[in-house]
């Protein structure tokens, strides 16, 4: 009989796997969407939408399936949900219009909710000081989105873009297979059948979980938005064709994956705030940077006017970019660690909620990416967009967390002071 660790580790490997796969797919149109566009004659902001429609429902079914996983158990809920999305994937191969690829895309983004079935299911199967490397190694299921820019440019190159979801749809179904033969399931890890729907949304009034969701916005959102967004940024702003755009932009999403178990172990050493806090810091350093756009200075000199010019090549974009890429993994992890510490017995619904809010924000920033490009005509805009809001993130941050600590020190030192004169 197998023990209860090769249990535990077996669910995450399998639902790590599993997850990578669901990811794969999720983030498929960020490759075989740039045939389409030129196929389509899309326009920026259309792209973005294009790109953009997996993540909706992928993020709007979070919540409903981490209820689900809390009431149902993880291992039922997972294997259903990648079953549902193997004809819609196969399905965008027989596209020939944008509302059908918008349609389609809807229905495929269903294995993005994978995540919140996932992490739940996982974090059950360990005990507390061990929480955040487990959803650590599960998140690192994140990698999916590399695997696809290294892959399916491959398949675009050699088969054509349709070939993309075909081979995607067997690799679902296959996966769905093995993941249900070699996982486990246990009965404690269901929530109590008299918890009422209305008890599990109470968590909704918690404004921990509203602010948890903002830091995820920016960690998983951000790195959803630019794991889209990145591919064509790269053959658009430095002039590289489908397979190289595809390959660079994969520096910020390997790390955005694999890192992430080092997320978890720094969370769990560390805690959840002090990481969150200096990620949030290394984004910001980041985003500063690349936001600046290509510039050309001209300086009227004694001897006539020089031009200068200023911005990022593609070496140092890139080295940047996998900069912040680790820190949005070490990110995505210590936020989840926040969860696990304050939600130990609703992880399910609260990863759900959290989870749909960083979902929407990876749904809502292509498209604004799109329209800013569109408007403004300065790419660099997305960095500007994003930087922005981890200012804000970082100031609420401040308020809520490091501010009343300084308070609370000062007290205690002010009291210790006055016992010793006492």
């Amino acid at each position: 009989m197998a023990t209860q660790q090769y249990k535990a580790w077996s669910v995450v490997g399998m639902s790590t796997l599993s997850f990578t796969v669901c990811f794969m797919i999720w983030m498929m149109f960020a490759v075989i969407g740039i045939p389409i566009k030129a196929l389509l004659g899309l326009n920026e902001t259309q792209f973005g939408v294009l790109i953009a429609m997996p993540v909706l429902t992928g993020s709007l079914i979070r919540l409903p399936l981490g209820m689900w996983t809390d009431r149902f158990g993880g291992r039922i809920v997972f294997f259903v949900l990648m079953l549902s999305t193997v004809i819609p994937i196969f399905m965008i191969s027989r596209c020939t219009a944008y509302w059908q690829f918008l349609v389609t895309g809807l229905f495929v983004g269903v294995a993005g909710g994978a995540f919140t079935v996932g992490i739940a299911y996982c974090a059950r199967w360990f005990p507390k000081n061990k929480q955040g490397l487990a959803m650590g190694v599960f998140g690192a299921g994140n990698t999916g989105a590399a695997v696809t820019k290294l892959v399916a440019p491959i398949i675009v190159l050699s088969y054509g873009w349709a070939m993309v979801p075909q081979v995607y749809a067997v690799l679902m179904s296959v996966t769905a297979i093995l993941f249900w033969l070699f996982t486990f399931s246990d009965p404690a890890h269901k929530a109590d059948k008299t918890v009422t729907m209305r008890e599990q949304l109470s968590v909704l009034k918690d404004p921990k979980v509203w602010k948890y969701s903002q830091y995820y916005s920016i960690v998983f959102g951000g790195y959803v938005a630019l794991a889209l967004w990145m591919t064509k940024y790269y053959i658009t702003e430095y002039g590289f064709d489908l397979k190289t755009a595809a390959f660079m932009a994969a520096a910020f999403s390997i790390p955005g994956g694999l890192l992430r178990a080092v997320g978890g172990y720094f969370s769990d050493k560390f805690g959840a705030h002090t990481i969150t806090w200096w990620v949030l810091w290394v984004s910001l350093v980041c985003l500063f940077f690349l936001s600046y756009p290509q510039t050309d200075i001209s300086i009227i000199t004694i001897n006539g006017p020089k031009t200068f010019h200023i911005g990022l090549n593609a070496t140092n974009f890139t080295i940047i970019m996998f900069t912040m890429g680790i820190a949005f993994a070490i990110g995505k992890a210590s936020v989840f660690k926040y969860i696990s510490d304050d939600y130990p017995h609703n992880i399910g619904v609260v990863s759900g909620v959290v989870g749909l809010a960083g979902g929407m924000g990876g749904f809502l920033m292509p498209i604004i990416f799109g329209a800013l490009v569109d408007l403004t005509g300065v790419r660099s805009s997305a960095f500007m967009l994003m930087f922005g809001i981890v200012w804000v993130s970082l100031i609420w941050m401040y308020w809520t967390e490091v501010r009343p600590v300084k308070i609370g020190r000062h007290h205690e030192r002010q009291a210790t002071k006055q016992a010793l004169s006492i």
